[in-house]
């Protein structure tokens, strides 16, 4: 399923990137080892509202007593976003696989190919993936991603009879991007 994962995330990134733009942070829960869904952050303000808003992308996994989530996000992105030094390698897609007792951070940094610019200035570019460092047990993570992580085990208390099902409905119409595999849609 790992790998399975990265390779959604580098496609990911290589098509937005090729847009001239990388990918909104990203949670993906999983429950007993099943995907959930993708839950892709809301469009954000810089400062607070993006710390919170990727703080938030918890609340599915958290709804769906998700046992391990996966969390994808671009570093100088979300620094900039949060309004945070940039810490780490850069340009880099990061992912962390997280479960109640802990964390593993893998970063996969890139270079940027320019493949062309458009009038207005933007740059359409790929991705070259670079070695990837060794996988950090424990791995310091940027607040808004910690956040995430330890909100997704924290349970849910709605009083709802489908707690899941609301909570996707909510977040979605707060701009959450979802995208629920076959086993969690309602």
């Amino acid at each position: 399923m790992w790998n399975a994962l990265v390779g959604v995330m580098k496609e990911a990134y290589t098509a937005g990137l090729g847009e001239g733009a990388v990918p909104r942070p990203v949670m993906m829960p999983l429950v007993r080892g099943e995907l959930v869904g993708l839950i892709w952050v809301r469009p954000l303000k810089v400062g607070q509202d993006a710390l919170a808003g990727i703080a938030e992308l918890s609340n599915v996994a958290s709804a769906a007593s998700a046992d391990e989530v996966v969390l994808a996000w671009e570093t100088h992105d979300v620094a900039t976003a949060c309004e945070l030094p940039v810490v780490g390698l850069v340009p880099c897609l990061n992912m962390v696989l997280a479960a109640p007792g802990g964390h593993v951070l893998h970063q996969f940094p890139y270079s940027e190919q320019l493949l062309s610019r458009s009038p207005e200035g933007w740059a359409s570019v790929a991705p070259d993936w670079r070695p990837a460092p060794a996988p950090e047990p424990g791995g310091e993570l940027v607040p808004p991603i910690q956040a995430a992580v330890n909100f997704s085990f924290t349970p849910i208390e709605l009083d709802h009879p489908d707690p899941f099902g609301v909570t996707v409905v909510l977040m979605e119409e707060n701009g959450y991007r979802i995208s629920l595999t076959e086993a969690f849609a309602r």
